[in-house]
């Protein structure tokens, strides 16, 4: 404790935020790179004429809160206030549409990833430049609004990600880490910049306009993992903490999108190396040795903090069907009297579902709460049926539904890994899938037919993972890589739980993926005639 209190009071301390879609949170980091220190503040995006929108007071109420309520920790817990830092990261989530003018003016509400209003300009760029561009991406956004006509488009001199701006409103500079950079615009991961010959064809596709910018003009600097992104200013330090006790001065790395900062929070930046995220939706990621061949509407592309290729596959529904189903069990003990602890029913459940056949015994779900773009829908109805011959067991029941909650994620890693071969050597597992030991873990290594890891530091989040990104911008040895800097000095002797693949399993799993896809007009039907 005495060793955390002098290092924090020496100025040695690392602070990374994250600006998540419910969550805005703060962590501090000691010499170890653990965390020491905490604070969070709740918020909701809001549905103002059509968009999906944050204002500016929510994005600085919330970040002063999150800060307030870390020092405040670092106070209570340590006896000390909290004045100077070794350096600062920030992040948020990816993507999204930030536009000022030149006197700094937001032109029009914050438009964030959750926005489908790009549909037009998402297939156009994709012709144009043989590159997926997703809605979300902030180019399809800016696209859109040129064919839109808005009127603020010719006065935009500042096009930029929500982590983007505040890095800007904290140290005047207009820098992007690659990583959230390759969110906004496709990269050429040579230049580990974004792709000029790309650049160029959007400038001559809206070159009648008359615009007075050209792309490159409002677009902001990229910069890799460790590379100095600026310095907190006077006026930025005061935006951060209103007591003024924060001194200006402190170094902040690139800043960063979601994306990255879970990549470093697993440790799976290097080539070869992946991670699953299991939640309320489910994205998966590889670190690519090299370009598909063919463009995949199903598959993002996008880097990692230093630049590498990664491929990431994004589904809309995971557990929400499942945890929705174990609180119907949840109901069922208590009609007889019984408060089971939802702990251990989720335990017992999911373990169940291990016993259960390695294909569901003739049992089909569809777990699609909202609409889902990989396999093609824009809506969804959870789904369950059975063939009057199936094995209708409990245990069946549990590993479909599971398996269920996977098999969208399937689909767009069996692109990858079969059809591409892109090699994966580790995948780590987080979120909620895989709280009950070893079950989430195994069904994800029957579906991607890949090692799984859990490691204990899985759950510390996005605000650790820009932490650490900015530890390595300032403890980074000479032509030490990030890779091996998280490998050795963060994450050493923590390999976290293995788990190979069972032959069994991921036979079972396709044969339950052939099913699942022919039924598909199934759930179609469903969306179709239940209204």
């Amino acid at each position: 404790m005495n060793n955390v209190k002098d290092f924090i009071a020496a100025g040695k301390a690392i602070l990374g935020i994250e600006l998540g879609s419910t969550r805005i949170k703060a962590v501090l980091i000691g010499e170890g790179n653990e965390p020491v220190a905490s604070g969070a503040h709740n918020w909701e995006n809001r549905l103002e004429n059509g968009i999906w929108t944050y204002t500016l007071d929510d994005i600085w109420t919330g970040l002063q809160d999150s800060y307030a309520k870390m020092a405040a920790d670092v106070k209570e817990q340590y006896g000390v206030e909290l004045t100077s830092l070794a350096a600062i990261g920030l992040s948020a989530m990816m993507h999204g549409y930030m536009v000022f003018d030149s006197a700094g003016e937001l032109l029009v509400p914050f438009r964030t990833w959750r926005n489908t209003i790009t549909e037009q300009s998402s297939g156009q760029l994709t012709e144009l430049f043989q590159y997926n561009i997703p809605q979300r991406w902030s180019i399809a956004h800016l696209d859109q609004a040129i064919l839109n006509n808005e009127p603020h488009v010719g006065r935009i001199d500042y096009l930029v990600t929500l982590a983007g701006y505040i890095h800007w409103q904290l140290t005047g500079q207009k820098v992007l880490g690659v990583g959230e950079a390759s969110g906004m615009f496709p990269i050429d991961t040579n230049t580990k910049d974004f792709n000029q010959h790309m650049v160029e064809q959007f400038d001559q596709r809206h070159a009648q306009k008359g615009f007075a910018w050209k792309l490159r003009d409002i677009l902001p600097k990229v910069l890799s993992a460790g590379d100095p992104a600026g310095n907190l200013t006077e006026e930025g330090a005061k935006k951060l903490d209103p007591s003024g006790r924060l001194a200006p001065g402190i170094p902040l790395c690139p800043p960063e999108g979601d994306a990255g900062t879970g990549m470093a929070a697993t440790n799976s930046v290097a080539v070869r190396t992946g991670n699953v995220s299991a939640g309320t939706s489910v994205f998966g990621m590889v670190v690519m040795e090299k370009e598909l061949s063919k463009v995949y509407p199903e598959i993002d592309l996008v880097t990692t903090p230093s630049g590498d290729l990664v491929g990431m596959i994004h589904c809309n529904n995971c557990t929400s069907d499942l945890n929705a189903w174990v609180n119907l069990f949840k109901e069922f003990a208590e009609s007889f009297g019984i408060k089971p602890d939802m702990e251990q029913l989720f335990s017992t459940l999911y373990n169940k579902a291990l016993e259960g056949d390695k294909d569901c015994g003739g049992l089909l779900a569809y777990n699609y709460f909202s609409g889902e773009p990989v396999t093609g829908f824009e809506a969804g109805r959870p789904l369950f049926v059975r063939t009057p011959d199936s094995r209708f067991t409990l245990a069946n029941f549990m590993r479909v539904h599971l398996m269920a909650s996977l098999s969208v994620l399937k689909t767009g890693f069996n692109l990858m890994l079969k059809e591409e071969g892109v090699k994966v050597d580790k995948m780590l597992g987080h979120g909620g899938l895989f709280k009950t030991k070893g079950v989430g873990q195994r069904i994800l290594a029957a579906a991607i037919n890949a090692p799984v890891f859990v490691m204990e530091t899985a759950g510390e989040g996005g605000a650790w993972g820009i932490a650490l990104l900015a530890s390595y911008m300032v403890n980074k040895g000479a032509n030490e890589t990030l890779a091996d800097y998280l490998e050795q000095r963060v994450f050493a002797g923590q390999a976290g739980e293995k788990m190979e693949p069972d032959a069994e399993d991921v036979k079972g799993f396709d044969r339950f993926l052939e099913v699942y896809t022919s039924g598909l007009p199934i759930e179609r039907a469903a969306v179709e005639c239940f209204q």
